[in-house]
């Protein structure tokens, strides 16, 4: 952990560049690696191609993100981490969402450590 996790519609794929938004997300999160250790991070992307916003009149597109982390840390870190992921989100898509109809959101989900089960050995790179 952590996981970054954006699903987005299919009809801004070709503007999307989620590769770049990756690498920016990885920065963030890397730049926070006493937090989160960076042999943890993650990302994917959900095209989705069934889906209707609002009241399906315009051709609207919405980017979801969910940043799912381990349990144990504060409010505050987490807060400090997820505002600047989301920054980092409306940064990517300030270009698109002038030009469209577009939807941002972001959640955070912490899971217990009861329930999960890991097995990494891309941690030792990073020690």
């Amino acid at each position: 952990m952590p996981h970054f996790t954006v699903e987005y519609t299919d009809n801004i794929k070709n503007e999307a560049n989620i590769a770049l938004l990756f690498e920016e997300v990885h920065k963030v999160l890397i730049s926070r690696d006493s937090v989160f250790p960076i042999g943890g991070i993650r990302s994917r992307a959900i095209v989705l191609k069934d889906y209707r916003v609002a009241d399906g009149a315009e051709d609207d597109a919405f980017v979801h993100a969910v940043l799912k982390i381990g349990a144990g840390r504060s409010a505050e870190v987490k807060k400090e981490a997820c505002d600047a992921l989301f920054a980092v989100l409306k940064n990517h898509f300030s270009e698109l969402m002038s030009k469209r109809y577009l939807a941002l959101s972001m959640e955070l989900i912490e899971f217990s450590e009861a329930g999960t089960y890991k097995q990494n050995n891309i941690h030792a790179r990073f020690k």
